[in-house]
């Protein structure tokens, strides 16, 4: 069953290009990552410098690949030093009822 991740992001005002510009120029590769089903960056409607990923995943195991990948460790290592303050994370499965 696919999962769902959604992480929050508070940037330093000053950052918010930074991480914009880095979004863009990863967001296929993360995309296209195996097990990767959909990527969206949203912002909040009233902080300009928070901004929420979600994305969909077949699996935790996929997930959890792509999270011990060399690939993200850059990314987020560049992504981090942009905060404001530590990001929040939540891996929800959606409920058939």
């Amino acid at each position: 069953m696919p999962i769902n991740r959604i992480v929050k992001m508070t940037f330093k005002p000053g950052e918010i290009d930074n991480f914009l510009s880095l979004f863009r120029e990863r967001k296929q590769a993360i995309r296209n990552f195996p097990g990767c089903l959909h990527l969206e960056l949203w912002r909040d409607e009233n902080a300009e410098n928070i901004f929420f990923t979600y994305s969909i995943w077949e699996d935790t195991s996929r997930l959890d690949h792509y999270r011990f990948s060399e690939f993200f460790k850059d990314t987020w290592a560049k992504t981090r030093s942009l905060f404001e303050s530590k990001a929040e994370a939540w891996t929800l499965k959606t409920v058939q009822i």
